[in-house]
């Protein structure tokens, strides 16, 4: 009934008299929904207001001695809504938060669920027009189930949302005779109809009037509405009740129950719900009654409507990040999360050395540990696990992951230089009820993953993760007498859990168990054990548990206060060669914030303390190193949005290191729409964190390479300063509509230089790496262009260029920073058919590298200075049938490159010239792989 004026008068007995009425109010969510009733209220005479957001009725009850309606309306309007006989100005209206833009066709869209059903009013009398009305629905596109309501004079219709339009189904209704909301019906065309269907002649409505009976029926009706969910039903609140053609209205509450009014000639109850099909009953004498209402569209059918991309950046957040969801995992094997990247430009994956398979990323010509990567917004992956660590997340448990370049949020920590990365786990409470992965290739590596929700009750839901990897088989296809890749085992198993309430409060918790078993190295130490034969055993143990708790205020949504708290055991044995590296690392995090608005959603304001706590003993030969680090801190994040156009957030951290002293972390994110299809960002801040030098460089130890560190104090770790750098980027995203597609261009610029930097140098010499504190400039200039298009329907084109100019000082002099490739191309190509097929490939191009100087190695012992280019290419093809089974098939490596002697003295390990640490291309080549998935949703 939205936009009809609904008037109910009440008369409460006493001396004092209380009525009721009920408007239209525009709006689009809780957020208006909270202001709406707010400026209700401060209006004199005003008792109480309720509005509900799918109405869009504001119900008042009043003094009528006090009551100017029109003062309430123009109080309304005042704080940005317009009512029925007042328009908001536009000041007013520009004031509303972005999510409350309701004349925003996209904001409107996006409150919306997306249906396969319509509804709408069709006149007609009887069941000859029922007929007919029906026919003709039926020989529309895009229809595909019709029936019309003879008492409501409602056509309903279940559509094919790709080919429906409303407007030709009601042309098509009129066409044949019978009036709709939005078009009437010729007078040649009505006069076709029936004698007995002419609905506009009062003299056939009257004969099809019902010849009731007088009745006494009850005054009040009650009753319980439910939804089924898991075999059982539960309540629903907030389902809207109300009698066909009369004023009374009512909605259930928490617990599923109404109570309502029955005036005089009320017959006909409506239950209605967004998400369900509105559900009509016909009561007689009944008092009370139970519904169990049938859902309406699944919101996985959004995609029929609106296909999603499987990598997107949002239009009006103030940082660049795009979210990566689980349909872009799939186009390739993504095992674990350092496999997750293989289709995005953003990222390089490479191998540490050609020994012990160790895989590290790069961002904007960067280490990966110059990157925060967090899991659900807590600090994850850092320390002990900076390499070994993307593979303890499984890529089977990835929900999504949000991929962000340069300085993140001051609420996430000061260790974010490069970027951040998280990864959200699939939840306890949404998706899948039980999946499952089994994947192989023809390297011998066997994985299988499974995942399981449970709903436990109301208010208490689970999840069980396992994920196994069993790597038997001994590969060697150079013939260097080296394993190409190690063998062993690993096994992550994660519990967790999730309580909520209707009152706001959510709490979760959760436990993960890493082992990590493998063996590489020389073909004759993997296989008999031999002690003269040079290898590495790498055994790690680690168990990860957190716990969150959150409150929201229902009475003020914007207003939140929320609780992390995390703690992580590493135990580490392993050896390279001769050299025993064992490692433990015990860490706590407590993050407590709280966020709020200030005056209104213009000033939004979040502020809140952490503390970091990590203990690592690490043992590397015959040396020693301790540290205790402890990081108490503070911080405040303001976010300024006046409007749509723009966006500004300044955060400021206080942090006190127990070895560094006191520290400032000022960060600012500031975005601008140009216009409605063009947005810019800004973003500009520092960051800093204490290296690992041991762990972040593992694969020193796979070569006989002396570590030297350069030591300026024995007061700090390792005696070496913490990395400071300053990270400024700019990017411009520009989208166009081309033959009805949209097509998206992203230029980005992103400059990082260290203050203090821990230089890891390879070229001093060839038998040592030496670690010391930068003395001199480092920096890194990053540049990407990037082109996303839908070229044909479900046929979609990723192509990208980057440019990496990233140099330091070293003690030589200055160079260009190793194994970084100056410029890469990448291609990516997707398509999927409408029964289940998709097709993925990907061509990347990268440039030459420099290479660490062995000029003063014998020269059988010497490579060149810089690497040859080289593209690198992956394919895979899956079906799926009934959305639950998937079968897939890929290669990765397909044109099979592979750098040729990775390995220095591979046939005398431990000679002084051995070194796999010299890698700079792939190592094994050509890779084929398949497996299979089985859901139930």
């Amino acid at each position: 009934m939205a936009g009809t004026l609904l008037l109910c008068f009440l008369t409460n007995l006493g001396h004092s008299q209380t009525n009721t009425t009920t408007f239209f109010v525009n709006g689009v969510c809780g957020m208006c929904e909270t202001r709406i009733e707010k400026a209700a209220l401060q209006v004199k005479g005003i008792k109480q207001a309720e509005w509900k957001v799918d109405e869009k009725l504001l119900t008042v009850k009043f003094n009528p001695k006090h009551y100017n309606e029109d003062v309430l309306h123009q109080a309304i309007a005042d704080v940005g809504h317009d009512t029925k006989k007042y328009t908001a100005t536009d000041e007013a209206y520009e004031s509303l938060h972005a999510c409350c833009k309701y004349r925003d066709a996209e904001v409107i869209d996006a409150h919306q669920p997306k249906t396969d059903s319509d509804e709408f009013f069709v006149n007609g009398v009887c069941d000859m027009c029922k007929t007919r009305i029906e026919k003709a629905a039926l020989e529309v596109a895009g229809i595909k189930e019709a029936n019309w309501d003879v008492e409501k004079k409602l056509l309903s219709v279940n559509t094919d949302p790709q080919q429906y339009n409303q407007d030709i189904l009601q042309q098509a209704m009129a066409a044949v005779g019978h009036d709709t909301e939005n078009y009437t019906a010729t007078d040649e065309a009505y006069e076709s109809l029936h004698n007995c269907c002419k609905y506009r002649d009062p003299k056939v409505l009257n004969a099809h009037q019902p010849k009731a009976e007088k009745v006494n029926r009850p005054s009040k009706i009650s009753g319980v509405i439910l939804v089924e969910e898991d075999g059982k039903n539960i309540p629903l609140p907030g389902v809207n009740v109300y009698w066909v053609d009369q004023n009374a209205i009512s909605a259930t509450d928490k617990k599923g129950n109404f109570s309502l009014d029955r005036p005089e000639g009320a017959d006909l109850l409506v239950a209605s719900y967004v998400g369900y099909y509105t559900d009509t009953i016909a009561l007689t004498n009944e008092t009370s009654f139970e519904l169990v209402l049938t859902p309406g569209t699944v919101l996985d059918e959004v995609e029929v409507a609106y296909r999603r991309k499987s990598i997107e950046v949002s239009f009006i957040a103030p940082m660049l990040v795009q979210k990566i969801d689980s349909k872009e995992l799939l186009k390739a094997a993504c095992c674990t999360l350092a496999e997750s990247f293989e289709t995005n430009p953003a990222v390089d994956v490479s191998f540490t050395d050609a020994v012990t398979g160790a895989r590290q990323i790069e961002m904007l010509g960067l280490a990966g540990p110059n990157m925060q990567i967090t899991r659900e917004n807590v600090p994850d992956i850092r320390g002990l696990s900076a390499i070994y660590g993307l593979s303890y997340l499984p890529g089977p448990w990835i929900e999504s992951i949000q991929l962000a370049k340069g300085v993140g949020s001051v609420a996430n920590g000061f260790e974010s230089i490069t970027g951040q990365i998280n990864v959200e786990l699939k939840k306890p409470e949404e998706g899948e009820r039980f999946y499952f992965n089994l994947y192989g290739n023809e390297g011998g590596r066997l994985e299988g993953n499974a995942n399981t929700r449970l709903k436990v009750s109301e208010n208490w839901n689970t999840s069980f993760m396992v994920h196994g990897n069993l790597q038997n088989s001994a590969n060697d296809r150079n013939n260097d007498g080296f394993l190409d890749m190690p063998t062993g085992n690993e096994w992550t198993v994660l519990n967790r859990w999730k309580f909520s309430t209707d009152e706001g409060w959510n709490s979760q918790f959760g436990l993960k168990v890493t082992n990590f078993d493998k063996t590489s190295g020389q073909l004759t130490y993997e296989e008999e054990g031999n002690p003269q034969a040079w290898g590495a055993d790498i055994l790690t143990n680690r168990i990860e548990g957190w716990a969150k708790l959150g409150k929201v205020f229902l009475n003020r949504p914007e207003r939140s206060v929320g609780f992390q708290i995390s703690g992580i055991r590493h135990d580490q044995e392993a050896n390279f060669g001769l050299t025993p590296y064992d490692a433990e690392q015990q860490s706590l995090y407590a993050n407590l914030m709280y966020q709020d608005i200030i005056g209104s959603t213009v000033h939004r304001i979040r502020t809140g303390l952490s503390w970091q706590i990590d203990n690592f003993q690490e043992t590397l030969g015959q040396s020693l190193f301790k540290r205790n680090e402890s990081v108490p801190g503070a911080f405040a994040e303001y976010t300024y949005e006046p409007s749509e156009k723009l966006t500004a957030v300044a955060g400021l951290r206080a942090d006190h290191h127990n070895q560094f002293g006191a520290f400032l972390t000022p960060r600012l994110h500031m975005r601008y729409a140009l216009s409605p299809n063009s947005v810019m960002r800004l973003s500009a801040g520092m960051g800093r964190r204490t290296a690992s030098i041991i762990a972040e460089n593992l694969g020193m130890l796979a070569s006989s390479r002396s570590i030297i560190i350069d030591e300026s104090s024995e007061d700090v770790p390792y005696g070496l300063n913490q990395e400071v750098a300053t990270n400024l980027g700019l990017s411009l995203r520009q989208t166009f509509q081309i033959n009805n597609r949209e097509l998206v261009l992203t230029l980005d610029g992103f400059h990082t230089r260290f203050q203090q930097q821990v230089v890891v140098d390879y070229d001093q010499s060839a038998r040592t790496v030496l670690f010391y504190n930068l003395d001199g400039k480092s920096w890194s200039n990053s540049l990407q262009a990037q082109v996303d298009y839908a070229l044909l329907k479900n046929f979609d084109v990723r192509v990208a260029y980057r440019f990496n100019d990233v140099q330091a000082d070293y003690r030589s002099g200055r160079l260009e920073r190793p194994f970084v490739s100056r410029h890469r191309a990448f291609i990516n190509l997707s398509y999927e058919t409408d029964n289940g097929w998709a097709f993925d490939y990907t061509l990347n191009w990268q440039g030459a590298k420099r290479l660490p100087s062995t000029v003063d190695n014998p020269i059988d012992f010497q490579i060149a200075d810089r690497s040859p280019d080289f593209v690198l290419s992956n394919a895979q093809i899956s079906k799926r049938w009934s959305n639950k089974f998937d079968i897939y098939l890929g290669v990765e490596n397909l044109f099979n490159f592979v750098q040729e002697n990775p390995i220095l003295g591979a046939n005398d390990p431990f000679g002084d010239y051995f070194d796999s640490s010299l890698v700079w291309g792939p190592i094994f080549g050509r890779m084929v792989y398949a497996g299979v998935r089985y859901t139930i949703e």
